[in-house]
């Protein structure tokens, strides 16, 4: 690779943005497409897809074989409480390749013990937020129930670009959420993209289903593909 390419996608690779390498089989020509300039890419609908899979391959353009190699940053996953639910969803998120962290004040819960190979937090959201910043590539569930804590990283995510929000809680909590957040000047387009409440509908109840219906929604916003019933519509 030449070596300003490569200096021009370690920069991006540090700043965790993400960038497709296309080579062309034929002449081993390069070239370096970041994510932010995909769109006003003339191949942009065939690009995207490698970024949504996260998997490199070989594409025909212009009567071209392109080798696209993907360089997206590691996936994360930050949990707000050392709940129950944590418990469960933390190792899940693991095996499918994400990278967790816990974050509670409360240090009865925010304890290594109770979350074997995690990094736990046993801070206030808003000060972990300000030297860990979220990004495009990071999912955040707020599981505590609790304003208090919750609201201080829902108010980070909504300010980031995160790929997924999601708020447990019933309706009426939901409700209550929403009131809050436009109390703090977001608008509707900032609060439809909080998931509430958290999860796919899969009739979940205990905590290990809950975990499970909400890495699976998490795993949907990442890939961004459509339900079965809504591509059939």
């Amino acid at each position: 690779m030449d070596l300003a390419l490569l200096t021009e996608l370690n920069v991006e690779r540090q700043a965790r943005r993400a960038a497709l390498l296309l080579t062309d089989t034929a002449t081993g020509t390069q070239r370096l497409l970041k994510a932010a300039a995909l769109a006003d890419d003339p191949q942009a609908e065939a690009l995207a897809a490698f970024l949504r899979s996260g998997k490199s391959g070989t594409v025909e353009l212009d009567g071209r074989t392109l080798f696209v190699t993907v360089h997206n940053p590691p996936v994360r996953l930050v949990l707000i409480g050392a709940v129950h639910i944590s418990q469960a969803l933390a190792p899940m998120a693991r095996i499918a390749g994400l990278d967790v962290t816990v974050i509670d004040p409360r240090t009865a819960f925010a304890s290594p013990e109770r979350f074997a190979g995690v990094t736990v937090l046993a801070e206030w959201p808003d000060e972990v937020l300000a030297r860990q910043k979220l990004d495009a590539h990071t999912a955040v569930a707020l599981l505590t129930h609790d304003p208090k804590i919750d609201d201080q990283a829902l108010i980070a995510a909504l300010r980031a670009e995160c790929f997924y929000i999601g708020a447990l809680g019933s309706r009426k909590t939901h409700a209550a959420r929403r009131s809050r957040m436009q109390a703090q000047g977001f608008d509707e387009a900032a609060l439809a993209r909080i998931h509430a409440p958290i999860g796919l509908d899969i009739g979940a109840v205990s905590p290990p289903e809950i975990a499970a219906s909400v890495l699976g929604e998490i795993i949907l916003a990442l890939r961004k593909k459509p339900l079965r019933l809504e591509a059939a519509t």
